[in-house]
């Protein structure tokens, strides 16, 4: 009965995914920063394009890199007259055969929220995996909430990624935003209160018109869910024209590409409340949209380009929409999904993205179609000099913290990005997308001491990344992991990766045990 009530509860509760999270502990943790850092031995994978070189010594001064020396040749012995000097009080990291990376950037990181209700927890999934800064798109739990943890991450007081806050447009507002003006007002008093930037989900033309050309008067940065219930009169060109900086997802793309239609071709009885419906049809929609390469479909995205507008697709969040069999029995649900969470994801009438009432064959056989087309357009936005991103969107669609992310690092190279193309696109061009280019995204001398150090290549595989690592066979033929973030480093601040992600296994472990929680597959109670 105790599981019963415990499940009810939380039907009830979390179906909108609303509710508060709790602040993270004030806690010091990780090594350092120090008055100097030297990482030995690594081999170096930038962030701008550049190939992997190495080995290489990185000095950080506090949290500045300071140098990055070579110091030898792969296969043979280095030569120590070459490495930097260690001076007295610093520190070494020895990471011989590892390989360093800048530190990634999550362009779509919602901080928990009724789904996952624990700070810690989402904070240390995000650290876990190497992710270092978080554009929090829609402050669900509060622009003060989201400031006061900003401030604190700045300050190393929790151990949390960076955070960029994009308040919801019209949060916090006594009353509807109905006039230009209104919306103009609204604009300025956000900036005020301290917010990096809006998230848009659409509204009247000349409410967006207004709301994007005051933002971009302001010097604020931009993001667009463009919701169906706007994006037949709003698509992303319009947007783009207005001044928004990046979209999310694809939603007023395809709008945006249409060429013998104005209105997505919506079933007669469709009704957008119903999540069966929006996202069935939704799979449905690239190929209403014009050709790959013909003349419109070309003329869109230059002018996107030349509008040096962002993309940040979020493959990973739709997934379970063209093979809900991998998302909803990815290996980590069972250690690492909260039971909040994981109640969460089920099917649910009243709960967002938790739209399998019918889910099956058509629905995904459509949605891989859909993916190609949508995939086709980003990767040659890239090869024509567009700005792709990464976000992941998790704790939606059986979608986790950190692990989302790295899949979305997977799905950029089936998209057809060189993986070197995929570390930029999580690394630099997301510190590009935020303005923060002169102190992120590569590893540079003059800028932050962020960074990722995987033992194996990671270039090779991107499942190493993953904090459940990847599947080798050793050569006494057993099945053996490797992988996983060894360190990541924030603000020349090292942490133990590992130990971040054995901490967050304790807190789901303590939840289940509080809660008599048994995970199962829908319908198998």
């Amino acid at each position: 009965m105790k599981k019963l009530f415990y499940l009810v509860g939380l039907i009830s509760t979390l179906t909108l995914g609303q509710g508060r999270i709790s602040d993270a502990p004030t806690v010091k943790e990780g090594d350092g920063p120090h008055t100097q850092l030297i990482i030995r031995g690594v081999t170096l994978i930038d962030g701008t394009g550049a190939p992997p070189i190495g080995p290489v010594d990185v000095v950080v001064r506090q949290n500045r890199i300071e140098r990055i020396a070579i110091v030898g040749y792969p296969g043979v012995p280095i030569t120590e007259e070459r490495r930097p000097k260690l001076e007295a009080g610093g520190k070494e990291l020895q990471a011989e055969g590892m390989y360093l990376m800048p530190g990634f950037v999550d362009m779509h990181g919602h901080i928990g929220g009724g789904q996952a209700p624990n700070a810690e927890y989402v904070f240390k999934l995000w650290m876990g995996h190497g992710i270092t800064t978080v554009r929090d798109p829609s402050a669900g739990n509060g622009l003060n909430w989201v400031l006061d943890h900003k401030k604190k991450s700045a300050a190393n007081s929790i151990t949390a990624p960076r955070i960029h806050a994009y308040t919801s447009f019209g949060q916090g507002s006594d009353k509807p935003i109905s006039t230009p003006e209104m919306a103009r007002e609204w604009v300025r008093a956000n900036k005020a209160k301290g917010a990096d930037g809006i998230k848009f989900f659409g509204a009247a033309p000349d409410i967006m018109q207004a709301a994007l050309e005051e933002n971009k008067k302001l010097g604020l940065r931009s993001a667009c869910h463009h919701a169906q219930m706007d994006v037949a009169r709003w698509n992303v060109l319009k947007s783009a024209r207005a001044g928004l900086t990046s979209m999310e997802h694809w939603y007023g793309l395809p709008e945006a590409l249409f060429v013998d239609r104005t209105i997505q071709d919506y079933p007669l009885d469709y009704n957008y409340q119903n999540e069966q419906h929006r996202f069935e049809n939704a799979g449905k929609l690239w190929k209403q949209a014009a050709a790959p390469y013909s003349e419109h479909w070309n003329n869109v995205m230059n002018e996107l380009i030349k509008l040096d507008f962002t993309l940040d697709p979020t493959f990973n969040i739709y997934e379970a929409s063209r093979d809900l069999h991998r998302a909803r029995r990815a290996e980590w649900h069972e250690e690492y999904t909260l039971p909040q969470l994981w109640g969460f994801f089920q099917p649910n009438r009243r709960a967002h993205g938790s739209y399998w009432f019918a889910w099956g064959t058509e629905q995904e056989v459509n949605w891989r179609a859909n993916y190609a087309l949508w995939m086709k357009f980003v990767n040659e936005y890239k090869n024509r000099g567009g700005r792709v991103t990464t976000g992941s969107d998790s704790g939606f669609i059986f979608q986790l913290y950190g692990f989302a992310y790295i899949r979305e690092l997977e799905l950029l190279r089936e998209a057809g990005f060189h993986p070197l193309e995929v570390i930029r696109s999580a690394t630099l061009y997301g510190a590009q997308a935020l303005g923060v280019e002169k102190d992120l995204g590569s590893v540079e001398v003059g800028k932050l001491a962020d960074f990722v150090i995987v033992d194996q290549n990671p270039l090779e595989n991107f499942q190493v990344l993953y904090g459940t690592g990847a599947i080798k066979l050793s050569d006494d033929n057993k099945a053996i992991r490797v992988g996983g973030v060894k360190y990541t480093i924030k603000d020349g601040i090292v942490y133990d990766a590992k130990k971040l992600l054995a901490d967050v296994r304790k807190i789901v472990a303590d939840e289940k045990a509080k809660t008599g929680f048994v995970l199962k597959q829908p319908g198998m109670d």
